[in-house]
């Protein structure tokens, strides 16, 4: 006699709580229009188009031909990495870390985002998150099992999160809070006022700081970002993250690092010596090069952000001399902007999702809308600075055309 045997399915369930969909639903769009024949120019991904320096190149390939760079490489990180790392801490920023207990190599800072959660809470526990917010912030608390909270970020407010708001039981029973200066998708930037009462803030209810600070080479007319850690005594409560992936356009490389609390960066290094073997050492090397370029260049020469903010300048004057005034952002390389009024008010308003698949259907320019960070991202799209200046202007001529066009038909 058969027995009744129970369905099963292998995919977990908080799998459907991991990311946005609506990612996967902007490819498909894409596809549709290059399908359709459409010329795309594809401002959606926050992928650099231009590969690192040549110098760094250069690094990568000559290791990559040593025999003897093909061993596990380990997870901490190269002892010639990591006394960079803290080299570049203390030339760009001013500040002392220790190499053998406050410094992580990371797959790319995504890789540290999704681990860390499971390397600090346990499941059930609570994290404070902003919204919007880059996708893997909740998702990695979805895969945790961790609760989020989210922080909104309001056009009111600047778009910096209001710390006052944060009721005390959350304080009270929050594990860590997450924030990221300057921000995806908001290029939002926060001063070391900020950071001071953020930090007197989690020193008092006992919460990690996690900083997500992907975009410290990319600051716009004269700004440069800054580091938590610049805060005296931020180690003892705060951990940050920081990328080669746009400072140096090495995304592809798969680099970034922790510095920060011991307790906080030791956890997440047991967890990683369970799971991976470290990077690649060729990459390494190569990130090794970088960060001696960059202390070595004089000027601009290696700044990321000089080649953004010029794209920020012609892309938001482009907009603008076709109607649509957009916030001009004081770093990243992403525009945030909010769908024009002429569409998002009146009986048939747009949502962010409709203004950007028509664009993309009807003008063949790919953006992601503003929901796919979160709830407070209706009403706008994010827009990436990741095209040279003449499809730049040709996109924004695109757009102004669509918008007058959707807004007539509207009427």
């Amino acid at each position: 006699m058969e027995q009744n045997r129970i369905k099963r399915t292998w995919r977990a369930d908080k799998l459907s709580h991991v990311g946005s969909s609506i990612f996967a639903e902007v490819a498909q769009w894409r596809a549709e229009s290059v399908q359709a024949g459409m010329d795309l120019i594809d401002l959606s991904i926050g992928s650099p188009d231009q590969g690192p320096s040549l110098a760094i190149r250069e690094a990568l390939a000559g290791e990559v031909l040593k025999e003897d760079q093909y061993r596990y490489p380990g997870t901490r990180g190269s002892e010639e990495f990591r006394q960079h790392v803290v080299a570049w801490m203390e030339h760009r920023f001013g500040v002392k870390v220790n190499p053998a207990t406050q410094t992580l190599a990371l797959m790319g800072s995504q890789d540290g985002l999704a681990h860390l959660v499971q390397a600090v809470c346990n499941p059930g526990d609570v994290a404070i998150v902003p919204n919007p917010g880059y996708p893997i912030y909740a998702g990695a608390l979805a895969i945790a099992g961790v609760k989020p909270w989210y922080l909104p970020l309001k056009e009111e407010n600047d778009f910096l999160p209001d710390l006052d708001s944060i009721p005390d039981e959350v304080w009270a029973e929050a594990s860590f809070i997450l924030l990221n200066f300057p921000g995806n998708p908001i290029a939002v930037s926060a001063d070391l006022d900020f950071f001071e009462k953020l930090v007197a803030l989690a020193r008092k209810w006992n919460v990690l700081i996690v900083h997500d600070l992907a975009y410290s080479e990319m600051g716009f007319d004269g700004y440069r970002p800054i580091s938590i850690l610049q805060v005296p005594g931020a180690d003892d409560i705060a951990v940050e993250f920081h990328s080669f992936s746009k400072s140096f356009n090495m995304a592809g490389c798969r680099i970034a690092f922790l510095v920060g609390n011991e307790e906080a960066v030791g956890a997440l290094r047991d967890l990683k010596n369970n799971i991976d073997f470290g990077v690649f050492m060729p990459v390494q090397k190569a990130a090794v090069t970088a960060i001696q370029q960059a202390m070595s260049s004089t000027g601009d020469a290696l700044y990321a952000g000089t080649l953004y903010e010029h794209r920020r300048d012609v892309l938001v004057e482009a907009l603008a001399a076709e109607g649509w005034h957009v916030h001009k952002p004081k770093a990243t390389m992403f525009v945030w902007a909010r769908i024009p009024d002429t569409l998002r008010t009146g009986a048939d308003a747009w949502t962010s999702r409709r203004f950007a698949r028509e664009l993309l259907l009807s003008a063949g320019v790919a953006v992601i809308p503003g929901d796919a960070f979160g709830s407070e991202g209706e009403g706008y799209v994010r827009i990436a600075l990741v095209q040279d200046e003449e499809k730049l202007r040709e996109a924004a001529r695109r757009i102004g055309r669509f918008i007058r066009e959707a807004a007539g038909s509207e009427g």
